[in-house]
């Protein structure tokens, strides 16, 4: 199947769900979510694999145990591609990179490396350049202040409260979401954040116990990854 975009009845069946998250409404327009939802993210991860690496599509299913919220279901699809992660919801599209919480073994060469003159002046400028082309990096969980050991007067103490690093950029609902414009949007967000990645990845690296820590990562991963 090619990508050729989301038709319209993907965004009013999520339009559904958020007025009427039930098994009932959830079974009632299975049929939309298979055909008009999953089937074109899906077309768009195999379009996207070869590369960008391995994807991964998330359940539908919200997981309800440690939530005060019951909802059923999730009221966005979203998977991962490689580094990247994108989402569909009734309010739009969204795409990412990076690395949203890191574990304490990450986080401590993350803090080490934004402290030394030369990555982290060279992660200051990818960030600032990605704030002009309209990004917003973020993470998970910022500190109200400077992590314990390091000055508050620090230059890049914006950067040492971030408790992971991820660029993104969101679309509201427009006419080239059907279409298969909509593939080169994530495209372009996967190739700004290249910087970001290469920076993330020389000087930070992966969890010492696996954990993933891309933007879509589960509830209780980011439990685990707690620093």
């Amino acid at each position: 199947m090619t990508f050729r975009g989301w038709p319209e009845s993907a965004l009013d069946f999520y339009d559904g769900l958020e007025a009427d998250n039930s098994k009932a409404y959830w079974l009632d327009h299975k049929d939309t979510y298979e055909r008009d939802v999953k089937a074109p993210m899906e077309a768009l991860l195999a379009e996207l694999a070869p590369e960008y690496g391995e994807t991964k599509l998330f359940r539908p299913y919200r997981d309800t145990r440690f939530s005060r919220d019951k909802s059923p279901y999730k009221t966005t699809i979203a998977a991962m591609i490689g580094d990247g992660y994108v989402q569909l919801s009734a309010g739009g599209l969204m795409a990412g990179a990076g690395m949203y919480h890191l574990t304490p073994d990450q986080l401590a060469r993350y803090r080490a490396a934004v402290v030394a003159d030369g990555p982290g002046r060279r992660l200051q400028s990818v960030v600032d350049g990605l704030r002009a082309a309209s990004f917003e990096v973020t993470a998970m969980e910022t500190l109200k202040t400077a992590p314990r050991g390091f000055s508050r007067e620090h230059p890049r103490v914006e950067l040492l409260r971030s408790k992971g690093l991820v660029a993104l950029r969101t679309w509201p609902v427009a006419s080239w979401l059907g279409t298969a414009g909509a593939k080169k949007r994530v495209v372009e967000v996967f190739e700004s954040s290249a910087p970001l990645l290469a920076w993330l990845h020389a000087h930070v690296g992966p969890a010492e116990d696996g954990t993933d820590t891309g933007p879509g990562r589960t509830g209780r991963a980011r439990a685990r990854a707690r620093a």
